[in-house]
């Protein structure tokens, strides 16, 4: 094979893989990641709180948390349906054991996430233990 052919070749199989990122990313539009928005973990309060867990993605994927007790910063990668999440630094807060735990638990499941999908306003991060947000909209 000439070096032209595989060069070719190559530009082709690029465009072919172009094409159909961008036919996924049409799929995605109405239902799309939610970058720029905030979410808030579908779950009832940790006894003795009223806070729930909150996500702030930004247009780039970067992430704000606000979990049961900590917060911290982190960012998100999405490809397709694909999701990498890669937790930042979290303050240092006193808090009690069990919503300490629950903050673990939470972060650790976000970040074992490898994929996502949307319906509406409900995000779900599907991993080990998967996660659903609802999307704020008022």
């Amino acid at each position: 094979m000439s070096l032209a052919t595989g060069v070719f070749k190559l530009a082709a199989v690029t465009l072919l893989l172009a094409g159909g990122a961008l036919n996924a990313d049409a799929a995605y539009a109405d239902d799309g990641f939610p970058f720029g928005f905030e979410m808030t973990l579908d779950a009832a309060p940790q006894p003795g709180s009223k806070r729930l867990p909150t996500l702030q993605i930004g247009d780039n994927g970067a992430a704000t948390l606000e979990l049961w007790c900590k917060g911290g910063r982190g960012q998100f990668s999405v490809a397709g349906n694909t999701v990498i999440f890669v937790a930042g630094p979290l303050e240092n807060t006193t808090c009690p054991p069990a919503r300490a735990q629950a903050d673990d638990e939470l972060l650790a499941a976000l970040s074992e996430a490898a994929t996502w999908k949307r319906q509406g306003d409900l995000v779900s991060f599907i991993g080990t233990r998967p996660l659903r947000f609802r999307i704020n909209t008022d």
